[in-house]
């Protein structure tokens, strides 16, 4: 579905999101997070593609940004309502079926670690229809795959329209893979994670 308005009442009952990112990602992600509120119920996920580094600065720049916690991703953790995830460099992160983060440091995918797609398949294992994965721009293939196993075990599945990511690629690569929800601009999916918090209250 192409459109800019979201219809709540078609929207199911989500329990964790998950967004990926490369290329242009850091302000695709800030435009996408720039109407959370605090108290955001939703546990939100997200890899971008950053080089191999000690700490990446993500969750400092989120951190001020956002009116909600934000937290590198560590080993084990348990996964926390209202809590926004930021996958460490150099490692793969993963949701086990308990709910809690793992990392790893299998083979890269698609050249990177981590891996939106690794994310992506493993959040599907364990949220099943309760999963809303967002694929931004990006100038590889990360995430298309992932994004079709969210779509194959029900969850949604949104990618941002490739006519306004700064970096078609990813976008592209998913839409020719399979069809999401939604397609939608910045806007819209901020919009969207609004309304899908407000049904999971």
């Amino acid at each position: 579905m192409k459109d800019d308005v979201v219809k709540g009442s078609a929207l199911p009952r989500i329990e964790a999101i998950v967004i990926g990112a490369s290329a242009g990602g850091v302000e695709a992600l800030l435009s996408v997070f720039s109407e959370l509120q605090a108290g955001f119920k939703l546990p939100i996920i997200i890899v971008l593609h950053l080089p191999d580094q000690a700490r990446s600065q993500l969750v400092d720049v989120f951190a001020r940004r956002l009116p909600i916690p934000v937290r590198e991703a560590d080993d084990k953790a348990p996964i926390e309502a209202g809590t926004l995830y930021v996958a460490t460099p150099g490692y793969h992160l993963s949701v086990e079926q308990d709910h809690s983060l793992s990392l790893s440091l299998e083979a890269r995918e698609h050249y990177a670690r981590p891996s939106i797609d690794f994310l992506f398949e493993s959040a599907a294992d364990a949220y099943g229809p309760g999963l809303a994965a967002v694929l931004l721009t990006g100038a590889n293939h990360d995430g298309a795959r992932g994004l079709a196993r969210v779509k194959q075990y029900g969850g949604l599945t949104v990618v941002q329209d490739p006519l306004e990511a700064q970096v078609a690629t990813m976008p592209a690569a998913a839409l020719a893979l399979h069809q999401p929800d939604y397609v939608l601009p910045l806007r819209g999916i901020s919009r969207l994670l609004a309304e899908l918090e407000h049904i999971a209250c």
